[in-house]
């Protein structure tokens, strides 16, 4: 049978197996149970983003926590690093998140976050879908718990922002424009960075159930740099659906990426003597780039397979306090368990602060190779290795690229996609080995002859 979990929780159209209410019943008692597990409070923290379907999904989830006799904080609409900071607020044993991240409307999901606001392990991920597939497992008639609607939570993780920064006003003078994707940061972001000193300008923060994500956010940044750059501002920050990743705009309208804000970042924290260990993790999707620049400030550069769970293991067990993906996810140890997109916005803005230089030239400490991305539709997903064909064109591009590039191959997690990535030092270079491999995967794995494809 298909694995529920993928590389960030559940997540497919809404109303549609797996993303129905019933499962999102099965799903609050299996967390129930499995809070019983690991002899932490069967309480757990439902939160999600402001698609039309969340209220669906929570209110089913809910009831499975209560069904199974623990407890349900309802907040609403809040962000997915909100929703982890309040497991631990409210010391419950788990975290609920009814979020697709920057899917579009139709699409929802479910992410799971442990007792210390971690998210789970692929073992524990696996338990829990166990206890989905065969409720049987699943105790009856036993006592029924009760749900405290916490309409306040966006508030509390506002302050634990706040708390985050050295001065009540730090921003004082500085221009923002913000993105919020009509998103699940609608609410927080526009009043916490006003709250600390910045003027602000809002975009995309009218959500109405259907138009997250749509040609705005951290996805498409397009509307915030023509605002950025026609209005003077020092900076526009680009959230997506859940808040948990950040894309940044310069002042000129130049769009960082997720790599650039973490080597602006871990450049701010070595120079104050914060960057623990001097290590700092990303995936392997980061470019290569952001190696050498860290190589050049003597921070060591650990990777990890792809998706921000996997970081944060790589993260504590090297003791980093750092790490992040290239799309925006970015966590911060020292105050998060969690990838979050307006912590990672004001560790950015206290690194302008602090040097005293504006976004564009910090950006210029990292130089990015050429990179081409292509999304291939799929309609299978055997094993890389079992196709020889796209083997033998891989480890063609290979040799040609040497030690100068290099290829990344790999499925998407959650959508039916192969996700091919070809780094370089000449763009057309890359462009053409990564539209070689793409065709013949897409000749081999695909029943259309359509793919989606983008290049950077």
């Amino acid at each position: 049978m298909t694995r529920l979990f993928g590389t960030d929780g559940i997540r497919g159209i809404a109303n549609r197996y797996p993303i129905t209410a019933e499962v999102g019943t099965r799903l609050g008692r299996a967390v129930g149970e499995y809070c019983r597990r690991e002899n932490v409070s069967p309480s757990v923290v439902i939160g999600g983003d402001t698609r039309d379907s969340g209220q669906m999904l929570a209110f089913a989830t809910a009831a499975g926590v209560l069904a199974g006799g623990g407890k349900a904080y309802m907040t609403g609409v809040l962000p997915t690093p909100g929703v982890a900071y309040l497991v631990r607020y409210f010391q419950a044993g788990a975290g609920i998140v009814l979020s697709a991240s920057h899917n579009p409307h139709e699409y929802n999901g479910f992410k799971l976050f442990s007792s210390h606001g971690f998210k789970l392990s692929d073992e524990e991920e696996t338990w829990i879908e166990n206890m989905i597939l065969a409720p049987e497992k699943q105790p009856e008639n036993g006592p029924v718990g009760r749900a405290e609607m916490r309409e306040d939570g966006w508030r509390l993780y506002m302050d634990f922002l706040a708390e985050t920064v050295p001065r009540q006003q730090p921003f004082k003078g500085m221009k923002l424009v913000i993105d919020c994707a009509n998103g699940a940061t609608f609410q927080v972001a526009p009043m916490l960075f006003e709250r600390l000193g910045a003027t602000v300008t809002t975009l995309f923060a009218k959500p109405d159930g259907k138009n997250i994500n749509r040609e705005c956010g951290s996805q498409h940044p397009e509307t915030l740099q023509e605002q950025v750059a026609r209005s003077g501002a020092s900076a526009g920050l680009a959230f997506d659906g859940d808040g948990d990743r950040l894309i940044a705009v310069d002042e000129k309208g130049t769009v960082l990426s997720g790599d650039q804000i973490i080597a602006i970042c871990a450049r701010n924290l070595k120079e104050e003597k914060r960057l623990n260990n001097d290590v700092v993790v990303s995936t392997v999707m980061s470019n290569m780039g952001l190696r050498f620049a860290l190589q050049d400030m003597g921070v060591r550069h650990l990777t990890t397979a792809v998706g921000d769970r996997y970081v944060m293991e790589a993260m504590r067990k090297n003791g980093a306090v750092l790490g992040g993906e290239d799309s925006g996810h970015i966590i911060f140890m020292d105050h998060h368990t969690t990838g979050d997109g307006i912590l990672s916005a004001l560790h950015l803005l206290s690194a302008m602060l602090r040097s005293n230089r504006p976004l564009s030239e910090l950006a210029r400490s990292m130089s990015i190779f050429p990179q081409a991305l292509i999304n291939v539709q799929v309609d299978r997903k055997p094993e890389m290795g079992t196709v020889p064909e796209i083997i033998a064109v891989i480890h063609r591009v290979e040799q040609a690229l040497g030690d100068t590039g290099r290829v990344l191959v790999r499925y998407s997690g959650t959508e039916p996609l192969c996700r091919v990535m070809v780094e370089g030092k000449k763009r057309e270079e890359v462009k053409q080995y990564a539209q070689e491999i793409a065709d013949t995967i897409e000749k081999l794995l695909s029943y259309s002859n359509s793919s989606d494809s983008s290049a950077g």
